[in-house]
């Protein structure tokens, strides 16, 4: 078990509305770069054993919120692992204000994936691999599977970041524009809207996550309990980053790059990311497609149970049912 800092040292987080899930195992792991992650393992609670789910987060979130989604999986027959992207959750952040969103380069998310299948899910893990990822860490997971597709057996892949909704400006404009902002010396500085402020009771009503009460309402618990956990705005230098991946990810030759089997769930209501950059990455995949869930919002697995079941319904045609025991 290689990088392995301390596995008795990482503390999960829990409430009354968010209890962890049955068996977790918490612990650290270095990546080549030294940046040390957060990573939590759980085992299957019912049935024949179908591997593994390898779960990943979107910009600001951390494994907590996902204890829910994780009970769903092992109630499935799948153990689950998952770690915080660098920078937020549990792992070490990476600029002297912790709060902010921050990542030098897009490519460090693709390390930090790759070191975690290497250290935490061959090792310590049994396989089938697949992969579960929600907005950038969708996004990531396709980058990634672009450039090595033995990695994970199948994607699913909720709400994936491939363009930001509502932009005055393209991709490589935007970037341009970041970049330039980075040049100037303002990559440091938060670059986001009152949206990417943490949630609270008052901010429900017109929200772009989820029209669930109950399920905005448990983020908020953890919040509360666990602060340190939050992270609010990104930088200029993250979204100088995002926008050139994003960029770079519309070249002609991208969807033939993955080979490995996609399923990507794009909400029809989202307001954070576009459903428009999915679909058509969709229709050009040659080993994935797509469908839209009606009257979701950007956060598919904190829905209301209705939507929940349409995902879930997705996810075990096109991964439990695949699965052999």
């Amino acid at each position: 078990m290689a990088n392995i800092v301390d596995p008795g040292g990482a503390k999960l987080c829990e409430t009354a509305s968010n209890p962890i899930p049955q068996g977790a195992k918490a612990g650290f792991f270095k990546t080549q770069d030294n940046v040390r992650l957060r990573y939590a393992l759980w085992p299957k609670t019912s049935g024949v054993s179908k591997g593994t789910i390898c779960l990943v987060h979107g910009r600001s979130e951390f494994i907590e919120k996902y204890y829910e989604t994780i009970a769903n999986f092992q109630s499935r027959g799948f153990n689950v692992a998952t770690f915080d992207w660098r920078g937020q959750g549990g792992s070490d952040r990476l600029v002297s204000n912790h709060r902010l969103g921050y990542v030098e380069r897009f490519d460090d998310y693709i390390i930090d994936l790759e070191n975690f299948y290497s250290q935490i899910l061959l090792p310590d893990c049994p396989p089938p691999f697949n992969l579960v990822g929600h907005s950038m860490g969708a996004f990531v997971s396709l980058l990634a599977a672009s450039r090595n597709r033995l990695m994970f057996e199948r994607l699913f892949l909720s709400a994936p970041m491939l363009s930001l909704d509502s932009m005055p400006l393209g991709l490589s404009a935007m970037a341009n524009v970041a970049e330039a902002l980075c040049f100037f010396g303002f990559g440091q500085m938060a670059a986001g809207r009152k949206d990417d402020r943490s949630p609270s009771s008052e901010s429900f009503p017109g929200n772009e996550l989820t029209s669930d009460f109950t399920r905005y309402m448990r983020v908020v618990d953890i919040y509360e309990k666990c602060p340190d956990l939050a992270i609010s705005a990104p930088s200029f230098r993250w979204l100088s980053a995002a926008m050139r991946a994003m960029a770079k990810a519309r070249s002609d030759d991208f969807p033939a790059r993955i080979k490995t089997p996609v399923l990507m769930l794009a909400a029809a209501r989202d307001k954070v990311v576009s459903t428009a950059a999915i679909e058509e990455l969709g229709l050009r995949m040659r080993s994935g497609r797509h469908a839209v869930i009606a009257h979701a919002r950007h956060e598919l697995f904190m829905e209301n149970d209705e939507i929940r079941e349409q995902v879930f319904a997705a996810f075990d045609a096109f991964i439990t049912e695949q699965t052999p025991a």
